[in-house]
Order: structure tokens, then sequence, then C-alpha cells
């Protein structure tokens, strides 16, 4: 699930990628960002061995602004992840950033 954050015009000056929150999680944690013009935004998950379980956005283009995803803890076939650490990673036009995350059972 993806969400615009707020009915605030300010568009941001830079492409941010913040924490997850909860951090660590269970069962569900959100992450945001900011994009400072409008880009097509893949972000995904992967495991801490580098296989990605779980597509979020798949070059979906977004507008500038500043949004939040959400993550169920589940790869693409709806099946819960075990508990560990995972990476997020953004790719948002020539922007791409990656940051840990845990998740708990």
């Amino acid at each position: 699930v993806v969400t615009k954050v707020g009915t605030d015009p300010v568009i941001p000056s830079d492409f941010v990628l913040g924490q997850n929150y909860p951090n660590p999680f269970n069962p569900t944690t959100l992450i945001s960002y900011s994009l400072p013009k409008e880009a097509p935004v893949t972000f995904e998950v992967y495991n801490m061995l580098g296989v990605k379980v779980r597509t979020l956005l798949a070059g979906e283009t977004r507008s500038a602004g500043t949004y939040t995803v959400s993550w169920d803890g589940k790869n693409d076939a709806g099946v819960s992840m075990p508990s560990g650490v995972y990476l997020y990673r953004v790719l948002a036009g020539s922007y791409l950033a990656s940051k840990k995350m845990t998740l708990l059972k």
C-alpha cells in the first residue's frame, strides 16, 4: 500500500529514503521516501543473501512529494518470512538507496 503523506504542497529538495518504523517490526512496517521530481519508482525487499523476496512497487511513476510504503513481512507469494534482517531498496530515476530492517516474530 502506497499513500501520499499529507496535503502540504512543499516539494522535497532531495531524494530521501527514510528508516522503516517500527524497527524491529512485527507484523508490518512503514517506510517513507521523498521525491523532488516525478520519477518511476521501484521498491524491493531482499534477504541478507541478496535474494529478492518482495516487490512493493515496480516502476510506477510518482509525482514529486513524500510517500509511505508498507511491508507486511510476506514474500511475493504471500508466505510470511522468517525473523531476520532484510534490506529494502528504492530506485527512483537515477537515485538508488537501501537500508536494513529487522523482522522479529
